[in-house]
């Protein structure tokens, strides 16, 4: 098998197979989470949930100086690796112009060397993460291996979008497939990991404030 015929390959079933699996398993997941329901509460509600649901996911999103003196490496480091994974999956101009081929949407993208450097610094900061991680004791003895997943399906996609965009391996159809196959990856583990909080996140919080707010209590 040539590098290209590994590239049609990649670009082709591989890529159908894996949005197949990521449509289907959030989908799954969504569904167990929503289907559950709650408990109707026997007492009769202080106020509406509505407000205090939108305030928790508010506060809660926010750095306080507490949370610095608490977390303060890894509560920067997630927001830093965070923001700089998205900046570059959704501000990348050919990642832009493959938005427009598949949906039919697009928008501005950021210049490339902006792009670059916002690539490196997330690297850097998913490994300083992942050091940190595995430095602290206690850190180290709470990770299970679906977090080692976790962070090995984010940093291979940008770490092989760097390599691609740079021509570091050659043939540059080789290392174009083996970025494309780190996103099926990410992809395919997205909705059985910790991933599967980027759907979760904020209406997990807006429960948990709502639900607090209806019995009158501060979240």
């Amino acid at each position: 098998m040539t590098s290209m015929d590994f590239l049609l390959l990649v670009r082709g079933p591989l890529f159908n197979i894996a949005v197949a699996i990521f449509v289907l398993g959030v989908s799954v997941r969504l569904l167990e989470i929503f289907l559950l329901g709650r408990q109707s509460g026997l007492s009769e509600p202080r106020r509406s949930g509505v407000w205090p649901g939108l305030k928790t996911i508010a506060t809660r999103s926010r750095i306080s100086t507490g949370k610095l003196q608490e977390m303060g490496f890894t509560l920067v480091g997630g927001y830093i690796f965070h923001i700089g994974f998205f900046v570059t999956l959704l501000f990348f101009v050919p990642h832009i112009e493959l938005f427009r081929d598949t949906f039919g949407v697009s928008w501005p993208g950021l210049p490339t060397p902006v792009i670059d450097a916002v690539s490196v610094i997330t690297i850097i900061t998913l490994l300083a993460v992942l050091g940190y991680r595995l430095a602290h004791p206690v850190k180290r003895f709470l990770s299970r291996w679906h977090d080692h997943v976790a962070w090995l399906a984010t940093f291979l996609p940008v770490l092989t979008g760097y390599l691609a965009f740079h021509r570091v391996i050659e043939p540059y159809a080789l290392m174009l497939a083996i970025h494309i196959l780190s996103v099926e990856f990410l992809l395919v583990v997205f909705p059985f990991t910790k991933l599967m909080h980027a759907f979760t996140l904020f209406a997990a919080r807006w429960y948990n404030g709502a639900n607090f707010g209806r019995k009158g209590v501060e979240s």
